[in-house]
């Protein structure tokens, strides 16, 4: 062993005190014995015990170390969401998985518009009895719109306006009256901007939403307000007879049944009924077919139906608007409906 590495504390080895030259130096040719006291010269490194000193600041770095190893991903993601910046954002390019609102504006009503408001698209739908504005939403990128069944029933010519002002022909794929949904196509359509449909089994009651329509013709008018009742059974008529205008725009009714009574004029003899969500964004003549949107910019519902105060359902000749009463099929139903409304069967 290395006499340099004992540990010994000063004083501890028999020979610290001892003035004797060491007898043995003479015979390496080293005056040890010529040094006061007879030591041995001062090793050519730092002593042990400033060695001993250093191990203990390795030590606690050691244990910072593991204790980082430890809390490493909660620290990671939170300085990632005080950035802005977790590792879900920036592999995708900064857009929120599922949606394509961006991750700076996610739970804003102005980054939901901004996302969104390119899939939504405005209807006109020429008939016998005139012309109605609705509203639908793109599903596929060759031109796949979801509306209401009412908005294109009868229609002889389907018109659609994008948000970009770019018109096309539509033809009607399938209709299904009784859950008041239709699915129309575009005419040489492609590489359309197409909203995400959600789970509207997960809206809650005070939930955050946006709604995007053409009301009066108005083309992609943004609202919002919260969901403000679920499971409403509402009944609205299956087609365009017996009811003035019930296709939406121009100061045209928007007829509903609600508690057995009727709203905003006559709904006919042909009507369904269905579970929607309730909402107080502000609709109107013109926003049905169009999208309810949560804050992650799903769609959660497709508007439909709307109250209207007495004047305007007594027949005044224009619409009083929204009271904060609006009605959306829930986008669940859309879904289960799909493939049906893609054989071109209805209900």
């Amino acid at each position: 062993m290395d006499m340099t590495e004992n540990l010994r504390p000063s004083g501890a080895h028999p020979t610290d005190q001892d003035p004797t030259s060491y007898p043995y130096a003479s015979s390496y040719g080293t005056a040890y014995d010529s040094a006061p006291g007879g030591y041995p010269p001062p090793p050519a490194y730092a002593p042990t015990t400033g060695r001993r000193k250093a191990k203990r600041p390795v030590a606690l770095l050691a244990a910072v170390a593991i204790a980082a190893g430890v809390i490493g991903g909660g620290t990671a993601t939170l300085v990632g969401q005080l950035n802005g910046q977790n590792s879900a954002a920036t592999g995708s390019g900064g857009a929120v998985n599922g949606t394509t609102v961006s991750q700076s504006s996610k739970g804003t009503v102005a980054g939901v518009a901004e996302a969104v408001s390119p899939a939504i698209v405005e209807i006109g739908a020429a008939s016998s009895a005139g012309k109605s504005t609705g509203s639908g939403v793109v599903i596929t990128e060759d031109g796949e719109i979801v509306t209401n069944n009412h908005v294109i029933s009868g229609a002889q010519q389907i018109e659609v306006t994008l948000s970009t002002g770019r018109t096309y022909t539509a033809d009607v794929v399938g209709t299904d009256p009784d859950k008041d949904l239709a699915l129309i196509k575009l005419r040489n359509a492609s590489g359309l901007k197409t909203a995400t449909l959600g789970d509207s089994s997960k809206v809650k009651v005070g939930e955050q939403v946006v709604a995007i329509g053409s009301p009066e013709g108005l083309t992609g008018t943004v609202t919002s307000g919260i969901v403000s009742a679920l499971d409403r059974d509402v009944t609205v008529a299956k087609d365009d007879s017996g009811s003035s205008g019930q296709g939406q725009g121009g100061g045209q009714e928007w007829p509903f049944e609600f508690g057995g009574q009727q709203f905003n004029g006559d709904t006919g003899e042909e009507t369904t009924t269905y579970k929607a969500l309730q909402t107080d964004a502000s609709l109107n003549p013109g926003n049905s077919g169009g999208a309810l949107i949560n804050m992650d910019g799903e769609i959660i519902g497709i508007n439909s139906a709307m109250y209207a105060p007495s004047s305007s359902a007594a027949g005044s000749g224009s619409s009083a608007g929204s009271v904060g009463l609006g009605f959306a099929i829930p986008v669940n139903t859309l879904k289960a409906d799909l493939d049906t409304l893609r054989a071109g069967n209805g209900s």
